[in-house]
């Protein structure tokens, strides 16, 4: 029978939000604060924690990446859908004589107001203009193709 060595003692002095914390892992875990703090020393000392640290900040760099993504994709659909808009716009208002314009920009702060309202209620509960348009350019296939 192989008798494991002999724990030894080591004092440290921990700032009280790395104790807090050390306390609040190891309770969660149901583990003692030693073994956490043991387990922790040995990762920081082993010999793969660079590879490991180096795997989990490309990891996180991959999701920021994607994120990324589609917050460019994002940002495409309303710089487009925005452009659209503007086009169909102005080719379809007619210019209005002053009296009708007048009585135009009165009506348009209601209406305005109506729109930042709609707005706001599609934007609380969806869904979502960037879930509507389909992720593939080529666009929805059709029975005949």
């Amino acid at each position: 029978m192989v008798k494991s060595p002999r724990k030894q003692r080591l004092s440290v002095y921990l700032d009280p939000r790395v104790m807090d914390r050390l306390a609040e892992h190891a309770a969660r875990r149901d583990h003692s604060r030693s073994l956490v703090a043991e387990a922790a020393i040995e990762s920081f000392l082993s010999p793969d924690a660079a590879e490991r640290q180096e795997a989990a900040t490309t990891k996180r760099l991959d999701q920021l990446d994607r994120r990324m993504a589609r917050v460019e994709r994002d940002v495409g659909i309303a710089v487009e859908t925005l452009a659209v808009f503007i086009r169909f716009w102005l080719s379809t208002t007619p210019a209005l004589p002053e009296p009708a314009a007048q009585a135009a920009r009165a009506k348009s702060g209601e209406r305005y107001d109506a729109f930042v309202t709609a707005l706001g209620r599609r934007l609380a509960k969806g869904p979502k203009l960037r879930h509507e348009i389909s992720e593939d350019v080529s666009g929805p296939e059709r029975p005949d193709q």
